[in-house]
C-alpha cells in the first residue's frame, strides 16, 4: 500500500503547518518500524501482523497512539498467534505527538548533536535523523534485539543514525548538545550529565511519575531548569530482558487480610494509577509503592503495597466512608492522605513548574515556594 498519504495525514494531526517537524513526520515510514505489535483485547493482548492486513497496518502505524511491541521478554516479532503474554510492556513505539512534545521541550534544531535514550522501534531516532541528518543522531537501548532491528529497518528507510546497545544508566558513547529520553529514570544518571555539553539540555521523566524534567547544563557539572507544565509517563530503564518481579504476592495478601490498623478514611477511594498528579506527588514523597484498583458491584477497592512489607487496602461501597486496613512498618494510606490534604489546603500540588537543580551525581532537588523535595 502507498504509505505516504497516511504519513502526511499523521503530520497534519500532530504538527503545526509551520513546524520544523512536519516534513520529518510526513517522510518517516513508521509502518516499516512496527510490522508487528500487541493489541489489547478482552482476553489480554494478542499479536497483530501488519503485512497480513495492510489496511489495518496503515491505520495503526499512522495513528497518534502508542503501539506496544514487547511484553516482558516476548517481542511481537517472535510471537505466535496464540501467545498471550503477561507482565509489563518493555518496548513500544510511543505515540508521535508525545515524541514531538519531548523534542519540543528540548528545543532541537539543525546543527545540534542529539542523543535519543530508549531506541525502541527507532521511530524517535528516525524523526531526529530526518530533521538533523545521519551524523547528528545517536540512539541507545539496553536491548540488543531492539537496537539491531531498529538499525536495520531505519537503514531500509534510508535513515542511518548511530544506534548502540548501551545501558543508559552507565557511561554514554560521546557528548551531546541535547539528551532526550523516552524512558524514565530516578535519579538522573551521572553519565548523562558527563555527556551533556556546556549549555546543553536534557529532557526526561522521573520514574513512576508524570514529571518531565527540562534542565540545562550548569557550570558545576550539574543542571538547572524546571518541571514542565506538561506531563508524560514512560517505561522505566531496565538492565535485562524484563523488569524484576513486582509485589503481586503482597497485593494478593493485602486484598483479603485483616489490617493491624482498621479505620474509616477521610477521602473517597481513588484509583491512584489513573490520578497522575496525585500519583506523582506520592512517588516523590514515598517512592516505590505499587497500586491495584478494582470496581465490582458498586464496591471500589484500592490496594497499596511496598517492598518493605507495608500494605493498605481501602474499600468503599456507594457513598459510605471507606474502610481502610493497614499493616507493616508504614501506613501507606496515611501517606496518600497527606498528599490529598496538601492538595485541598493549597488548591494544587507543587510539582508542575517547580524549579529543578540536579547535582553532578544526578540527585534531583525540587523547589516551589516553601515546598521542596529531594529525589535520589
Amino acid at each position: 500500500m502507498d504509505w505516504i498519504p497516511h504519513a502526511r495525514a499523521l503530520a497534519d494531526r500532530v504538527t503545526h503547518p509551520a513546524s520544523r517537524w512536519r516534513d520529518a513526520v510526513a517522510e518517516t515510514p513508521r509502518h516499516l518500524l512496527v510490522p508487528r505489535w500487541w493489541a489489547p483485547g478482552p482476553g489480554g493482548r494478542t499479536v497483530q501482523d501488519g503485512p497480513a492486513d495492510p489496511e489495518r497496518w496503515m491505520r495503526a502505524a499512522y495513528s497518534d497512539r502508542t503501539l506496544v511491541t514487547q511484553i516482558g521478554p516476548l517481542h511481537a516479532d517472535h510471537a505466535a498467534p496464540e501467545d498471550q503474554p503477561r507482565g509489563w510492556p518493555t518496548s513500544s513505539s510511543t505515540l508521535p505527538s508525545l515524541v514531538l512534545s519531548m523534542f519540543g521541550h528540548a528545543r532541537i534544531h539543525p546543527g545540534l548533536d542529539v542523543l535519543d535514550v530508549g531506541t525502541g522501534t527507532g521511530y524517535g531516532a528516525g524523526l531526529l535523523t530526518a530533521l538533523l541528518g545521519d551524523p547528528r543522531v545517536t540512539s541507545v537501548d539496553v536491548d540488543g534485539y531492539l537496537t539491531k532491528t531498529a538499525a536495520e529497518r531505519l537503514d531500509a528507510a534510508g535513515l542511518h543514525p548511530t544506534i548502540a546497545t548501551v545501558d543508559a544508566t552507565g557511561p554514554l558513547p560521546g557528548s551531546f548538545d541535547r539528551i532526550v529520553a523516552t524512558v524514565s529514570v530516578r535519579p538522573i544518571p551521572a553519565g548523562w550529565l558527563e555527556a551533556l555539553r556546556p549549555g546543553g539540555r536534557l529532557v526526561t521523566t522521573i520514574a513512576n511519575t508524570s514529571l518531565i524534567v527540562v534542565a540545562d547544563k550548569s557550570d558545576d557539572g550539574g543542571a538547572v531548569g524546571q518541571v514542565a507544565r506538561d506531563w508524560a509517563m514512560f517505561m522505566t530503564t531496565r538492565s535485562g530482558a524484563d523488569y524484576p518481579p513486582g509485589l503481586a504476592e503482597l497485593i494478593e495478601v493485602a486484598r483479603a487480610a485483616e489490617g493491624e490498623q482498621v479505620s474509616r478514611a477521610r477521602f473517597p477511594v481513588l484509583d491512584v494509577v489513573e490520578s497522575w498528579e496525585v500519583r506523582s506527588m506520592l512517588e516523590v514523597l514515598a517512592p516505590g509503592i505499587e497500586h491495584d484498583f478494582a470496581e465490582d458491584g458498586g464496591v471500589r477497592t484500592a490496594v497499596m503495597v511496598h517492598a518493605d512489607g507495608s500494605w493498605a487496602r481501602a474499600e468503599q461501597a456507594g457513598q459510605e466512608p471507606p474502610v481502610v486496613h493497614q499493616a507493616g512498618p508504614r501506613r501507606l494510606w496515611d501517606e496518600l492522605d497527606r498528599v490529598r490534604d496538601y492538595w485541598l489546603q493549597h488548591g494544587s500540588l507543587p510539582l508542575y513548574g517547580a524549579n529543578v537543580k540536579i547535582t553532578p551525581d544526578g540527585v534531583i532537588h525540587l523547589r516551589r515556594g516553601r515546598w521542596k523535595a529531594t529525589i535520589a
